[in-house]
This record gives structure tokens, sequence and C-alpha cells, in this order.
């Protein structure tokens, strides 16, 4: 088919000088019913310019409360005689600064055939309600029933097969709600305590009104707790067992320690050498007192009976691996450089290297070099952070004011192990010293330098007689 051709359009414009025009058309509404009446002046609405829209009736102010869209739909609630008549839509809009009024009438007519609508259920609720068994409950049943208060409309619940009444447990109670001239009815079922029977069974909400029935069931479901239970008791146990491993830790981190290290040599592979040939330089004053032979045998006897015949460890002895007629200083640095631990034994006989001190005992002449061994090891453990300095106090508290600040400075950060000499029959292994050999062993390496892997070549020349002594100390626990 053939769409070529003229077309004729025609459009009629109506000018009135009056200020509501003849309606067009006729619109009925039914009585007490809440509905809308259009302006219907989408052309006019379309325009992005400023407009007001009234609404009047029969050419006068609408007496009735209404509400107006911003499309000009006028809502009138619950609609009687009285509200028919001719409306008119007045929209006041300005082109090109000139205002102008577009108007449109509709004549309202009201019907009075009845009109009931079906109802229709809207529970409160989603089609399963979780409820914990014991504690009280409600249900609510919220209904459209229709535009107005019908005496012969009905809510009531059911419970599986039996009624509210059935059941102690259970109260109900209703009423009417008005709302933009429709009607809508609430009734609660109220549940004191929930029973284990009302569980997994069909409640029914029914509707009767003249215009027919309507049902809505739901389905009680037990509360699942296992969830809350769960966190709850991860939120009490998590802590608790973080706070027990930490204690343990605390108390028992030295036991810990100790048998890692023990685990880690049979399980691990050997490390690799650090480049020390002792584990630990032992540093003691000698005086000319009674005190000072327990002093000497601690350090001669007792410690190297401890750590190096039972657990392997390297110990460099001053008074007992040092050579007749070398230069003290050097061997004193280049020794301590070799050691990855400083071991200084404290009596309170130990007094202060500066001299401004008063000295409580008479010294030998090796005080000197006590003193040079403890600048040269505190110096690199305080900047060079090695080798690490240990504190074993013997026969007694020792007067740390009477020692220099750096050492005072370690006593305060990490403290100082004590000695107990044992009593007449005790061993020095005794329990009052177990305590004193665990954390010498904790703070010495976790692997001796005679069990690690260490190749030493020793080439003539410089070092002498002190290099030869070092190397030949070293290839001792290989």
């Amino acid at each position: 088919m053939d769409d070529t051709g003229s077309y004729n359009v025609t459009l009629g414009v109506s000018v009135s000088n009056g200020k509501c025009p003849y309606p067009p058309e006729t619109i009925s509404i039914t009585q007490d019913v809440t509905d809308g009446l259009p302006c219907k002046q989408n052309e006019i609405l379309g325009l992005n310019n400023t407009r007001n829209i009234q609404w009047l009736k029969d050419c006068g102010p609408v007496e009735k409360s209404i509400s107006v869209h911003e499309d000009g739909l006028m809502m009138l609630p619950s609609a009687s005689q009285r509200d028919a008549g001719i409306y008119t839509c007045l929209v006041d809009i300005s082109v090109d600064g000139r205002r102008f009024t577009s108007a449109r009438s509709i004549r309202l007519t009201i019907n009075n055939d009845t009109v009931i609508p079906e109802p229709k259920v809207m529970i409160s609720h989603q089609d399963v309600v979780i409820v914990e068994v014991g504690k009280r409950t409600e249900l609510k049943c919220f209904a459209f029933v229709g535009f107005n208060v019908d005496n012969d409309t009905l809510i009531y619940w059911t419970v599986g097969t039996t009624f509210v009444e059935d059941h102690e447990e259970l109260h109900e109670s209703f009423h009417f709600i008005h709302d933009n001239g429709r009607v809508y009815g609430l009734s609660t079922l109220s549940i004191s305590k929930v029973p284990h029977r009302f569980l997994n069974i069909p409640i029914g909400c029914h509707v009767i009104t003249s215009a027919g029935v309507k049902d809505s069931f739901v389905r009680l479901e037990k509360a699942d707790r296992s969830a809350l239970y769960t966190s709850v008791a991860l939120c009490i146990i998590v802590p608790l067992t973080i706070l027990l491993l930490g204690t343990v830790f605390l108390f028992c981190k030295v036991d810990l320690v100790l048998a890692y290290r023990k685990l880690s040599r049979r399980f691990t592979k050997q490390q690799a050498p650090d480049g020390k040939l002792y584990d630990a330089y032992v540093s003691f004053l000698h005086t000319e007192t009674a005190k000072s032979a327990e002093m000497e045998r601690f350090a001669l006897q007792i410690l190297p009976e401890e750590l190096e015949n039972k657990h392997g460890f390297s110990l460099y002895i001053r008074g007992r691996d040092d050579c007749p007629g070398e230069a003290v200083h050097d061997a004193v640095a280049a020794t301590l450089n070799q050691c990855r631990r400083l071991i200084i034994i404290l009596s309170p006989e130990a007094t202060s290297c500066s001299e401004d001190k008063k000295e409580k005992v008479t010294l030998r002449d090796n005080q000197n070099q006590l003193c040079y061994e403890r600048e040269v090891g505190l110096y690199n453990a305080l900047v060079q952070n090695s080798p690490r300095v240990v504190l074993v106090e013997i026969d007694g508290p020792v007067d740390y004011s009477l020692l220099p600040e750096s050492l005072r400075y370690i006593k305060r950060k990490q403290g100082a192990l004590k000695w107990r000499r044992p009593s007449a029959g005790n061993h020095i292994l005794s329990k009052p010293n177990k305590s004193l050999w665990k954390n010498l062993r904790y703070y010495m390496p976790s692997v001796p330098a005679g069990k690690l892997r260490t190749v030493i070549s020793t080439k003539h020349g410089d070092g002498g007689t002190y290099g030869n002594q070092m190397a030949t100390k070293s290839m001792d626990y290989l």
C-alpha cells in the first residue's frame, strides 16, 4: 500500500475571556471512593516555564480538602453527591514576559452504585517467622477490606486445624484503620509463650467480607542459636587462650626456647658459621681477699664444667686461655671481637674502674685489664650490638652505684643472674642454681661455636702465637 499523498491536520484553539470554559467531557466517580480528576493540559505543563496550577469548582474555590499532583491530577477523597459539578484546571504560565492562563473544564458526576472490592491480606511477616520457644511473640495480619466499615467483615486466626479459642497461650485483638477513603483491618495474634507444638505448622489469617474470602499463612521456626553460641564461645575462649598462652610463655619462655633449640639442632641443617671463635668471653676481677677464691672457682671450674663440658660451648676465660707476655690491650680487643657473648662476673667487692671512686679492696695490677675488657666489651655491645652482655652476681647483692653507667644501664635493661653458693653437702647444680644455668644457656648462642662447620686456614706472618692459639681453640670442638 502506497502512503504517499497529502494530509490535512486541523488544530483548534479556543480563546475566551471567560474564566471557566465549557466542559468537553464528563467523568463519573463512584460514591465513597477516592479518585482523581486529570488536568489534561500536557502540552502546557510540558513547557519549562514557571507555572501555577489551581482547581475551581463551578468557577469558585473548591471547599473540600484536596491534593494536587505535579502533573495537575486532583485527588478527591471519599466522593459524595455534594462533590458533583464542573471542575476547571487553571495553569498560569509566563511566555516572553507575558502571563497567560490555560483552562480546561471537566464535568464530574457521582455514581451511586455500591462498589465492594475484594479483600486483600498483607501479613506483616515473611512466610516463615523465627521465634524462641518459651518466649512471647506477636503475629500481625493487615488486610484491605473495602471503602466502608462493614459489620459483616471478619478477621480470625487458625493454628493448624484449630482455632484461637482452643489454646490458652493465644489472644487476638482487632480494629479498623481508615486511610484516604480506604478501610483496613488489623488483627494481632499474641502468643504468651511459644510452645513446641506451634512450630512448623500453618498459622493462618482469614479475612471474610461480603465480597469474598482471603487467606494467608505463616510458619513458626525455632531460632538457630548455634551460630550465636559459637560466636560467644569464641569471643570468650580466644582471649582466654591468648592470655593463657601469653602467661605460659612468660613463665616458661626459657624452657620453651631451650627445647626449641634442642629440637632444631636435630631436624634442621647445620648453620653457617658467623666467624666467631668463642661463644663467650668470661670477665671477672681478681682480688686478694678470701672471697676472690670463690669467684675464681666459679669462673675457672664451675662455669666451664657446666657450659663447656655438658653443653659444648666454647669459653675464653682470662687467666686460663690468655698467653703470658702478649700485648694485653691488643689481645683483649681481638678476642672480644671473636666472642659472641660477654659474661661479666660481679661480686660485692666489684668497684668502679673510674679513678675518682674509692676502692673497697686491694686490687691486683690486672684491674686495669678488667676495666679495659669492660670498656671494649660494653662499647661494642651498646654501639655495635655485639657481643651481648650477660651479668652474673655471686656472693650477694652488688652495689651498682660503684660501677660504670653502662653496666647500670644493662642491669636495668635485662637484669642480672644470681649465683647462690650451695650449702654444705649440696651439689653445685642444686635447685637454687637450676634457674641460673637455664637462664645462662638461654642467653648463650643457640648453636655452640664448636658445633658449627668451620674451616680455618692459617697463614704465616702476622698474628703470631695469639692467632695460632685461637685457631687451635676453635678446632678442638670440630
